[in-house]
């Protein structure tokens, strides 16, 4: 029976790939032992998680009656600590509902329509990727109506909710009379927040581009003039994703081969999970996000 090389971890840096990479490592050899063995480990390997994860259980319990939630907040950022995290479950999937995402878009754009006398309602939802909206006020019948549902309340739902592709308004189109000046809440260069990534061209059309701003790493997926964002991090083990392969949408972790539509984050291996989203914008040839 061969047991491979068990040779110990060396002093390389501890990254998350080197981490991983040693699971990886010893998975393949024990990949080789006779089943009564795998067996042996298998249980090994429950008994020491399930300590670990009642251990990690208690002290986020314990931060959280401190009132530590800014520490505890600030260490999930580490990807190690997240991706470990994650891979015990005892971080909740990071995507909300969608009616609760949905409502978020409206609440963002609200102050932009409100310094107009306007307001935005959501009518329905129709699933798989349809959501209904009624602007009211003097939103309602303004010539500017289709440029505000444009450049504001479709952009912004799009950008909380990539999953909706179709964002139908239930008013009237009201057509300006020639020569009428037509100003939208929305027609004015509103990046305050915004961070600036990258350019358009910059993304392959059809793959993935991965970024790290303000110590948050990204990838953005392109696909024509559409972009998504999310968080670089596989929900396997937070290894991150931007050297995955990317084929009709679909992305392919490079280290344990979870999938992923790119087009609503939804995880293929694991439905239901989700990739964490980041607000994506456009302007002109600029891509921006807000730091979430």
């Amino acid at each position: 029976m061969t047991q491979g090389n068990l040779h110990p971890v060396t002093d390389a840096p501890t990254t998350l790939e080197t981490l991983v990479g040693e699971i990886g490592r010893f998975e393949n050899i024990v990949a080789q032992w006779d089943k009564n063995q795998q067996v042996v480990v298998t249980e090994l390997k429950k008994s020491i998680e399930a300590l670990h994860k009642e251990a990690l259980t208690r002290l986020i319990r314990h931060l959280k009656q401190e009132k530590a939630g800014a520490a505890l907040k600030s260490a999930v950022q580490d990807e190690i600590v997240y991706g470990l995290l994650r891979y015990h479950e005892l971080i909740k999937p990071p995507q909300p509902p969608l009616e609760k995402r949905l409502n978020q878009a409206l609440e963002e754009v609200r102050p932009g329509l409100k310094s107009h006398n306007g307001d935005v309602e959501l009518v329905a939802i129709e699933l798989p990727d349809t959501v209904k909206v009624r602007l009211v006020g003097t939103c309602s019948n303004c010539p500017a109506s289709t440029l505000t549902m444009k450049q504001g309340v479709e952009q912004t739902i799009k950008n909380y909710c990539p999953e909706i592709t179709h964002v139908i308004s239930v008013n009237t189109s009201v057509v300006p009379e020639k020569g009428l000046g037509v100003i939208s809440p929305f027609s004015e260069d509103l990046e305050a927040g915004w961070i600036a990534l990258t350019t358009l061209d910059e993304i392959p059309d059809g793959g993935i581009l991965g970024l790290e701003i303000d110590k948050q790493k990204l990838i953005l997926y392109r696909k024509g003039e559409q972009i998504w964002g999310y968080r670089n991090s596989c929900n396997h083990l937070g290894m991150p994703l931007d050297t995955g392969t990317v084929e009709q949408g679909i992305l392919t972790c490079p280290f344990h081969e979870f999938q992923y539509r790119l087009e609503t984050g939804e995880c293929l291996s694991v439905p239901q999970l989700f990739l964490e989203p980041y607000p994506i914008k456009r302007s002109g040839d600029r891509i921006l996000t807000r730091i979430i």
